[in-house]
């Protein structure tokens, strides 16, 4: 590998993985357990960074929804045609909710936001959301470990990091495309 490359990747891929965490999310971990695989990052402080930027993310929507619901931002939120689901289902199964959260396709955003705004109490939040946030972030750093394993196994006989790094974007970008492509046909 190209020392470069590898001294970047390994100087900046938990900032990345923290930073992606709070914006897309199931991508930036999967892509972060491969490249942990690789010994370029560790898989526990892969997971650690995962929890920190998914929790955070969602504790500040929650924290946006309860306390700003008039503020633009928040209102803008509400527009979504998701938001109206999120509130159906906060209110229906509000534990199973915060817990599955992270799970549901479109209610990434838009659900800590519904919740800040209903009746349920901040504490419990913060509790739902940090079980959620640890199954989610161990569980999506070890589907790219295990990925990282299957790609060794496939292409063992391709030499270099790089190689086998360009080969799981790929295949990240294909599993990526066609997980956003059945959710979209479910709605």
């Amino acid at each position: 590998m190209n020392p470069a490359l590898h001294q970047f990747i390994v100087d900046y891929g938990l900032w990345a993985v923290l930073g992606g965490t709070f914006l897309e999310g199931e991508s930036v971990v999967v892509f972060a357990g491969f490249l942990a695989h690789q010994h370029l990052l560790r898989l526990p402080e892969v997971m650690l960074c995962a929890f920190a930027g998914s929790f955070v993310a969602d504790q500040l929507l929650f924290f946006l929804g309860r306390r700003y619901r008039d503020h633009r931002l928040v209102r803008r939120i509400r527009e979504k045609p998701a938001f109206e689901r999120a509130l159906a289902l906060v209110d229906r199964y509000p534990h199973g909710f915060i817990l599955s959260l992270r799970f549901l396709y479109g209610l990434r955003t838009v659900g800590p936001v519904a919740l800040g705004m209903s009746r349920v109490p901040a504490l419990r939040f913060l509790v739902l959301n940090a079980i959620a946030a640890a199954i989610w972030a161990a569980g999506f750093s070890l589907l790219g470990y295990v990925f990282g394993q299957t790609i060794e196994s496939l292409l063992g006989r391709l030499h270099g990091v790089e190689t086998k790094l360009a080969v799981a974007a790929v295949i990240g970008v294909a599993i990526w495309l066609a997980y956003h492509l059945a959710a979209r046909r479910r709605r």
